[in-house]
């Protein structure tokens, strides 16, 4: 019988659950804790998402993910697929790790998204030396929202949980916030919640945060990127080169599979001469070189991002002048 097609909207936010196979420790010590924050930190920054909350616990993880268009399926592969791999080769076994795919319920009011940030941070609450102490489990980011514990990885985005307490003064988010989840806790009321609101709904939910543009058509991004780097566009398609041609070649694949959305395979068919192996390769490189403090492509890469309408008017121009016609992939 086929798997139900998962609910997904190209601007959603989403409650992600991960739970280990049956019996089975998810996190066997807190250096396996860590890893997985790493990674959160390492797939939001390339894949451009946030996070606005998270628990880790033995056997699962509840995170609140933010994929600003992103396909949250692709996020999730890299993220469990690179944990897999590390947990594996640390503890000499193979097969499964986690059970079956990933959850994910979409968030779909400010009243979820502000219940369900409550909810993921009472999840220490049954932990023994926990109970009514949930601020104070490490692997939990309630602690940061309270600021009696620093962010580490920097994967915690505050503000829209702040807009949604009405205030910008961090002293009264805390006071406000910790009363909001400790009356949630007690009350218990996020289970009805949940049953009320964890369906797609028709209407789409927009929060006022921040969306990063995914839509980009492929061609005239690589026409785009030739020209701001004034690098003739057929570089693109030569494997051999210079170091700049290299770059090139690397932070235009990188581009393709964060703001354009595009697979391995599909990257491999627009960048000639590369296996899928390499595209990853060179994709990781386009990473690093947009991870450089004050460099040339971090520059682009947030004017891109920053200005996607502006951006896209462009892009239509170049489109324009150069004949381009686009199929979206």
């Amino acid at each position: 019988m086929p798997r139900k097609a998962r609910e997904k909207q190209d601007e959603a936010m989403y409650h992600i659950i991960c739970r280990s196979i049956s019996e089975f420790l998810l996190f066997r010590d807190n250096e396996d804790k860590d890893y997985y924050l790493g990674l959160i930190k390492r797939y939001n920054d390339k894949y451009e998402c946030s996070t606005y909350a998270y628990c880790l616990m033995d056997t699962h993880v509840h995170f609140e993910l933010d994929p600003h268009k992103f396909n949250v399926s692709r996020y999730m592969q890299c993220l469990n697929t690179a944990y897999v791999r590390y947990y594996n080769k640390k503890y000499k076994r193979h097969g499964h790790v986690f059970q079956g795919r990933f959850e994910s319920r979409i968030i779909d009011t400010d009243e979820y998204n502000l219940n369900l940030s409550a909810y993921i941070h009472n999840n220490p609450h049954d932990i023994e030396g926990f109970t009514d102490r949930e601020e104070e489990y490490t692997f939990s980011s309630y602690g940061i929202y309270l600021g009696i514990r620093n962010d580490f990885h920097k994967i915690i985005d505050k503000k829209l949980i702040m807009r949604l307490c009405k205030t910008t003064d961090n002293n009264e988010f805390v006071e406000k916030y910790f009363e909001f989840v400790s009356h949630q806790r007690k009350t218990g009321s996020y289970k009805e919640l949940r049953k009320k609101y964890s369906s797609l709904i028709e209407n789409e939910y927009y929060s006022g945060r921040e969306i990063v543009p995914r839509d980009f058509s492929p061609a005239k991004v690589i026409s785009y990127i030739s020209e701001k780097l004034k690098i003739p566009e057929d570089k693109t398609f030569m494997h051999k080169g210079d170091r700049r041609n290299k770059e090139y070649r690397a932070f235009s694949a990188y581009v393709l599979r964060v703001l354009c959305g595009l697979g391995f395979k599909e990257i491999c068919c627009r960048i000639n001469n590369i296996t899928i192996s390499g595209c990853s390769k060179l994709c990781r490189r386009g990473y690093e070189l947009c991870k450089i403090e004050g460099s040339e492509y971090m520059t682009l890469l947030e004017k891109m991002i920053c200005s996607g309408a502006e951006l896209k008017s462009k892009l239509n121009e170049i489109g324009r002048e150069d004949g381009i016609i686009i199929n979206r992939q």
